[in-house]
């Protein structure tokens, strides 16, 4: 073994074997501590876009989810950060800003003028890019949910999280659409279009 292998950090450090997690700027919380459950969602999320980023073949799909994706390792580190620890937070990132959502606006405007969406509801699948899209989509969905709660236990530090992700959640549910206009919609009754 050379001296700079003896250096390598380890993956696993046993630190969280009892079921506790750091956030962001110290402190230890439960794994299951409604910081750890919002921004472990917005990181599944990630993950999922990746998949989607991955199997498309379409640059403007790619590039869309490229951005969100970075947008997200932002968010997921302000939901991983406790309200006293917040201005320490913004001496380093960017919160979430209106300007943002409002951006978010502008692409589902910008994609849905080419692509005309569904007016029943469809099944996903329809390629494997727009189901790995619809499944981030969800994930989104429930990390909204997580946001909402990390609120109404008086913790959230940003109440315009909470309007990105259900805006997210729509930009991909018209993303997913716009990976597959070239394609016949599969609805829930069965039939396609």
């Amino acid at each position: 073994m050379s001296s700079a292998s003896s250096y390598r950090k380890r993956v696993y450090t046993k630190f969280g074997d009892k079921g506790e997690t750091s956030l962001l700027y110290g402190g230890r919380v439960s794994k299951n501590n409604p910081h750890t459950e919002a921004y472990g969602i917005t990181d599944e999320a990630v993950s999922a876009m990746g998949l989607a980023r991955a199997l498309s073949q379409d640059q403007r799909v790619k590039d869309t989810l490229r951005e969100l994706q970075r947008e997200l390792f932002t968010i997921a580190a302000e939901l991983a950060t406790e309200p006293d620890k917040y201005e320490l937070f913004k001496q380093h990132f960017k919160p979430v800003t209106p300007e943002m959502v409002t951006a978010l606006e502008q692409t589902i405007d910008s994609l849905e003028e080419g692509v005309e969406m569904p007016k029943v509801f469809i099944l996903p699948g329809g390629s494997p890019t727009s189901a790995a899209i619809d499944l981030a989509r969800c994930i989104i969905r429930t990390g909204e949910r997580r946001v909402v709660a990390l609120k109404e236990a008086g913790m959230l530090t940003n109440d315009v999280i909470i309007q990105y992700l259900n805006r997210l959640g729509d930009l991909l549910f018209v993303l997913a659409r716009y990976q597959d206009r070239d394609l016949p919609l599969e609805r829930v009754t069965g039939e396609r279009s």
